[in-house]
């Protein structure tokens, strides 16, 4: 999941830079995503990573990878880092992942103790649901340029899902407040999975060439960014002088009650175990206080009119980077590249 958010960044990073080092990070992970798409026996299998082997990985994906691994390669593929050996490859692997997930309904499969199953899918009535699942047609288009994509597209914005009102356009101008009520605290402790989202409909916006559609994207777009300000500010709440216990680090000695996981619901069973004095408070003070403030500033930053800058770098500037746990401290690279480039001062001679 975050590599594919990660990767956007690194390539705006790269063309600003024109920096080697910055290409070959941004190439490097292009490389790791196509890893994992490629050591499943399952098709269309997006796994969550892969081990020192290379190879073994969780048996289960699901559309929160899945997404953002399409959303990354969509951009490395549109930029001018790919050779066209490269490239070609990478649509090549889009295009068969895209075709296993038209054919089961945009659903995410699984494989080993979970093959046969899914995790997560893309056509339900929630406003992640709606910009995902069109970004993912959409993009589709963008890099093949096969038109059974459009078609596909223009179809599906249209269509009004089962247990909705509106279609699936006039869901994304919804933002995602629509989703408050399936999807507890996302204001507070779920943006990090918003991102997403927001770049799709960033995305959407930039590819779109009927206004009206457009206007809807757009509408959500701001709409998104202008509520997720007042999360931005929840910065200042983090102490990097903290002490806190970050127990997270031993996770055989935190979930010393593990168990082999037959189904799904026994791994998110185990998820919710643990020894709570050995796990410590550090991980939850993360998640609260930088990583839903930063993924805040990404989303603002998305935006892409540079308006709310100073609250956003204020947020960036705010965190000892040496002393963070949480990888998730990456949104604060989303929300600078997804800023526009500062405007270069020429000095008058």
């Amino acid at each position: 999941m975050f590599t594919g958010l990660y990767l956007p960044a690194l390539c705006e990073r790269a063309r600003r830079t024109g920096n080697p080092l910055d290409k070959e990070q941004a190439r490097r992970l292009a490389r790791g995503l196509m890893k994992c798409a490629s050591v499943s026996d399952v098709p269309g299998m997006i796994v969550r990573g892969v081990g020192t082997d290379g190879v073994c990985h969780y048996p289960l994906g699901s559309d929160d990878q899945t997404h953002p691994w399409f959303y990354g390669l969509h951009v490395y593929v549109m930029s001018d880092l790919p050779t066209a050996d490269e490239r070609r490859e990478i649509v090549a692997k889009m295009k068969s992942v895209a075709n296993v997930l038209e054919s089961t309904g945009w659903r995410c499969p699984g494989d080993g103790a979970f093959k046969g199953q899914f995790r997560g899918g893309y056509t339900g009535h929630l406003f992640r649901d709606a910009v995902r699942y069109l970004y993912l047609l959409r993009a589709m288009y963008d890099v093949t340029g096969d038109q059974i994509w459009l078609d596909r597209y223009q179809a599906a914005q249209a269509v009004v899902p089962e247990h909705a009102k509106k279609s699936r356009a006039e869901i994304c101008a919804e933002g995602y407040a629509r989703d408050r009520d399936a999807i507890r605290h996302i204001d507070t402790h779920q943006l990090w999975i918003y991102v997403g989202s927001q770049a799709s409909l960033a995305q959407l916006v930039a590819m779109e060439t009927d206004e009206k559609l457009r206007a809807l994207y757009q509408t959500g777009l701001k709409l998104n960014a202008t509520q997720a300000l007042e999360s931005l500010k929840a910065y200042s709440k983090f102490d990097n002088q903290d002490t806190k216990v970050f127990g997270n680090t031993d996770w055989r000695a935190v979930y010393n009650t593990w168990f082999p996981q037959k189904t799904q619901a026994d791994a998110e069973r185990l998820a919710r175990t643990g020894n709570k004095t050995l796990r410590g408070e550090r991980k939850s003070y993360e998640q609260a206080w930088m990583q839903n403030p930063l993924a805040a500033a990404a989303i603002v930053a998305l935006a892409d009119d540079g308006s709310h800058r100073n609250n956003i770098e204020a947020a960036i500037n705010h965190y000892d980077y040496s002393k963070l746990n949480m990888a998730t401290f990456f949104f604060a690279e989303c929300a600078a590249y997804a800023l526009p480039e500062p405007k270069q001062i020429i000095p008058v001679k």
